[in-house]
């Protein structure tokens, strides 16, 4: 009996012993949450869910939700930029038909991403406006100006004149990962700011949304809830840092189902710092035609491996081409991130500069090369693509003269002037035709035949006219 008091004793005494470290603990125990620059340190009290390692909302969502504004914009007239985003792809709008009035208006959201009062949102919500007001979280509202517009990337930079202001500072979306948590803060419904919370679902998606070969698509996927007002607004890690410009829904009601999409902050950052320096985006020309390889085409090939993307062609004198890439090889890497489809190849260029190196690594003949390259800028491009010819599926086309011009009263177009057997001969195209649009886009300079005519899957619509007036269209499968 003596032995079991004593053991007794001795765990009542371990406990008391465990019991009070506990308590001490508990009370000393604090948590400080790095702010972003410009945002004072606050010390948080013990939070229990940090102590079961689940994420902590509360620090970003005060961080961000003083630096997310609400934006209408006024149109003199219905806009076209505006109703094709949400109406087409329920860029966070409607899908149903809507009654306008006169002045038109278009709400969205912007993210302040300076004291100084510089505010990034989607091109589409600004373009074409007449008047932006800007409404800040504590209910003040100022006039704001655009400082500039990028449809390729759908961003836009706007001003309010305003100092002092709380801002986000820049996080690094290469650095995301599929599953992190993050936030969206916007102003949906028209309502003050609100948060929602999601995981990152996927990166480098290609909606094609942008309409554009130009176009730099490569979305941050995630679940967090965006909906009627979201566009424009902050995607947000948990550290409070902006990772992504949100712009867009999948949904077959222009409401929040589970999918939605943001730009990356890279993107957009390169477009903010353009803009403020030049006035202007400085847009990276890699001069290179290529086509994304699905099971199909390696099969073709003959590959046994559908990394990366296959090269069709490189432009004469272009960025791909005094690297020593070759129509043939497949590019794995750029810089040490893989690059598998037009999304990542894209997005790698939206965030390069004219100038600026990489190195590229090709598969050619089962070795790997790697292969510096220096960036150029389109425009150093545009006169060596402007004009020449073009072979593509047995066709030869030659850009119009000007008298050519003259003569069939159009602006542009290439001419086939020889034609062998292919699939544009199958489809029951002749000699002599006069390509105009392929899927309903102007061909006005080679470059633009090139891309319109490679890396494409499935088919393509092409309209022209013959030199007796004939207007024809041509379905090809690809």
């Amino acid at each position: 009996m003596k032995r079991i008091a004593g053991i007794f004793l001795i765990a009542m005494i371990g406990g008391a012993v465990s019991l009070g470290l506990y308590k001490t603990f508990e009370k000393k125990q604090s948590y400080f949450i790095n702010r972003p620059e410009g945002i004072p340190i606050r010390k948080v009290g013990y939070n229990p869910s940090a102590a079961f390692n689940q994420p902590d909302f509360e620090a970003a969502a005060a961080i961000s939700v003083h630096a997310v504004v609400h934006i209408v914009s006024e149109f003199q007239k219905k806009s076209l930029v505006y109703d094709d985003f949400f109406e087409f792809f329920n860029f966070g709008g409607h899908q149903q038909p809507r009654e306008y009035v006169s002045p038109y208006t278009a709400m969205g959201s912007g993210v302040i991403i300076s004291p100084e009062g510089y505010i990034v949102t989607n091109n589409h919500v600004v373009q074409e406006a007449t008047a932006i007001m800007v409404t800040l979280n504590d209910k003040r509202e100022y006039k704001a100006t655009i400082v500039g517009t990028d449809p390729s990337t759908d961003l836009a930079l706007i001003k309010i004149d305003e100092k002092g202001l709380p801002f986000l500072t820049y996080g690094n979306s290469d650095e995301v990962k599929i599953g992190e948590w993050v936030l969206a803060v916007g102003n949906p419904f028209n309502l003050t700011s609100t948060v929602t919370a999601g995981i990152v679902s996927a990166k480098a998606r290609n909606i094609n949304i942008l309409g554009s070969q130009g176009a730099i698509e490569s979305f941050i996927q995630t679940d967090a809830a965006i909906n009627p007002g979201n566009s424009g607004g902050a995607l947000v890690n948990t550290r409070g840092e902006l990772i992504g410009i949100n712009a867009a829904i999948a949904s077959g009601t222009g409401y929040y189902t589970g999918y939605s999409f943001a730009i990356p902050v890279n993107v957009a950052k390169k477009v903010v710092n353009d803009f403020m320096k030049f006035g202007k985006i400085q847009r990276a020309f890699l001069g290179l035609y290529y086509r994304e390889i699905d099971d199909q085409f390696a099969k073709e090939k003959g590959f046994t491996d559908l990394r990366g993307i296959y090269i069709d062609d490189v432009v004469e004198g272009g960025p791909a081409a005094v690297a020593g890439i070759k129509a043939g090889d497949v590019i794995i890497r750029i810089d040490n991130n893989p690059v598998n489809g037009k999304a990542e190849l894209m997005e790698f260029i939206g965030q390069k500069n004219p100038g600026d190196k990489a190195t590229v690594i090709v598969q050619r003949d089962g070795k790997e090369y790697e292969l510096p390259m220096t960036l150029q800028s389109e425009e150093s491009q545009s006169s060596a693509t402007k004009t020449g010819k073009l072979t593509f599926q047995g066709a030869t086309f030659q850009e119009l003269t000007q008298n050519e011009k003259s003569r069939y009263n159009i602006d542009f177009g290439f001419k086939i002037t020889s034609l062998q057997n292919g699939k544009l001969k199958n489809a029951g195209i002749s000699a002599g035709f006069i390509l105009l649009t392929v899927d309903r886009k102007p061909i006005r300079t080679t470059l633009d035949l090139k891309e319109a005519l490679t890396n494409r899957q499935g088919g393509i619509l092409v309209e022209g006219i013959y030199p007796n007036g004939l207007r024809a269209y041509y379905g090809i499968g690809l």
